[in-house]
């Protein structure tokens, strides 16, 4: 069916894995945009419910519960993410690993301090996907005191079922943000591209770039949502496991690609390469805009603008996560 060029657009707001979210659709009907966000917002808290590591009755619980000691049994849909999951920790060569949230238990941001060196040396001997054991139908940590965290994939697959979701309700034209992680559906309906302003890591009101998307996924990796300072130095939230300490050398890493899911990972493997970064992405072949240390952006792919003056897209992406 044929819609007008100039379809209104609807935009249904809603917190989610501990960030703001929206859904955005343009179409001539309002009743058919909220009945599909609201599918696509249901979407999101079912995979949040899920997945969680704060529900007593998620996965990630009983997995982490029973470590060291039992399997635990898993669908096809937690087979595929940890099956995906593994492919990252090999793709990256270790330093995307989802058993490296047990840093948390170190780093505590809020406190602005440094952990001590044997808190991080205890830690680290129960990081490895090594020690995770998947068979068909069933999960498993080796180690007692191992713990599994889906959030370093858990918002972009949330993002692209949702996505997926109001595909199917007919919906061809918005897009699905989470915290800053978006998945669009389809070009405006006169075939023109959204346009997206990406966070100066710096500056909450300012943008580095915006960026035209007709179809896709963008994601931000980056150091200033979870961070502190000490010594002139900042600390954030995005850890070695090798080494149990903070990444240092970008600010921010966005990516562009097919999936959500697939840009997230990209980003926060990139952060995680550090000096490494560009190469690996130039080798990878995906679209990036990276701003290192002392401000420099790096390789905007075409249809992107820069700028240092104030927003220029139109949808400013403020990037969160889940605490």
């Amino acid at each position: 069916m044929s819609r007008p060029l100039n379809s209104p657009e609807y935009r249904t707001a809603f917190v989610a894995m501990g960030s703001d979210c929206e859904v955005l659709l343009a179409a001539s009907s309002q009743r058919a945009c909220d009945k599909a966000a609201i599918a696509a917002i249901r979407e999101v808290v079912r995979i949040e419910e899920k997945y969680s590591r704060y529900r007593d009755d998620s996965v990630v619980t009983a997995i982490n519960r029973n470590a060291g000691l039992s399997a635990v049994a898993t669908d096809a849909e937690t087979a595929y993410l940890l099956d995906y999951m593994g492919t990252l920790f090999q793709a990256s060569s270790g330093l995307f690993d989802a058993t490296s949230g047990i840093l948390r238990h170190a780093w505590n941001f809020k406190d602005c301090a440094i952990p001590p060196e044997e808190h991080l040396q205890r830690l680290l001997p129960l990081i490895g996907w090594q020690h995770v054991e998947l068979d068909a139908g069933s999960a498993k940590l080796r180690l007692p005191g191992m713990e599994l965290d889906f959030g370093g994939v858990g918002k972009e697959y949330a993002a692209d079922r949702a996505a997926n979701i109001l595909l199917e309700k007919g919906m061809s034209s918005g897009f699905v943000n989470l915290g800053g992680d978006i998945r669009v559906v389809g070009p405006h309906p006169d075939g023109s591209p959204w346009l997206f302003g990406i966070r100066h890591p710096r500056n909450a009101n300012e943008t580095i770039a915006s960026v035209e998307i007709s179809s896709g996924a963008l994601a931000t990796s980056g150091d200033y949502e979870r961070y502190f300072e000490l010594d002139n130095k900042r600390y954030c939230h995005i850890l070695d496991p090798r080494t149990g300490h903070p990444v240092t050398a970008w600010r921010s890493i966005s990516i562009i690609a097919p999936l959500a899911v697939a840009a997230g990972s990209y980003a926060t493997i990139a952060m995680l390469k550090q000096d490494e970064a560009l190469s690996w992405l130039e080798e990878s072949d995906v679209a990036y805009i990276a701003m290192d240390q002392v401000g420099s952006i790096f390789k905007p792919p075409p249809g992107t603008r820069v700028s240092r003056n104030g927003p220029q897209g139109r949808y400013l992406l403020n990037h969160g996560m889940e605490p």
